[in-house]
């Protein structure tokens, strides 16, 4: 897997979010929350993510934008250390819940400990 985060790894179809949503299993690592479903994809993705952050904690578009520019870059500098051992599909969340503005080093060693977390929870 390499290092890029192209469209067809983007998670982006309305119903599928939805039922991650309604059936999905959690895991976190404050700020940082990952919601996740065993999933079955047409094309050859073993993991497709989104990234959302909350409207109620940062009312300007700018301050959510750059969290998410954030949260996608972490994302994208640590799936292949992460996923390229995996053989079954999941659809994954990355939604960030905390209140304050992060650093990137912040989310990036967050992002580390969800997706350890994550790997430990599917492994049971």
């Amino acid at each position: 897997m390499n290092t890029s985060f192209p469209k067809k790894e983007k998670l982006k179809s309305k119903k599928l979010i939805d039922q991650l949503f309604t059936e999905g299993q959690s895991v976190s690592a404050f700020p940082i929350r990952l919601v996740y479903m065993k999933m079955g994809f047409e094309d050859d993705v073993m993991v497709k993510a989104g990234v959302s952050v909350s409207k109620k904690h940062f009312k300007r578009a700018v301050d959510r934008n750059r969290i998410k520019r954030l949260l996608r870059e972490a994302y994208r500098l640590n799936k292949s250390d992460y996923f390229n051992n995996i053989t079954t599909q999941y659809a994954l969340m990355i939604l960030y819940i905390g209140k304050e503005e992060p650093t990137f080093l912040q989310v990036e060693t967050k992002m580390k400990q969800l997706f350890d977390k994550f790997l430990n929870k599917i492994a049971e």
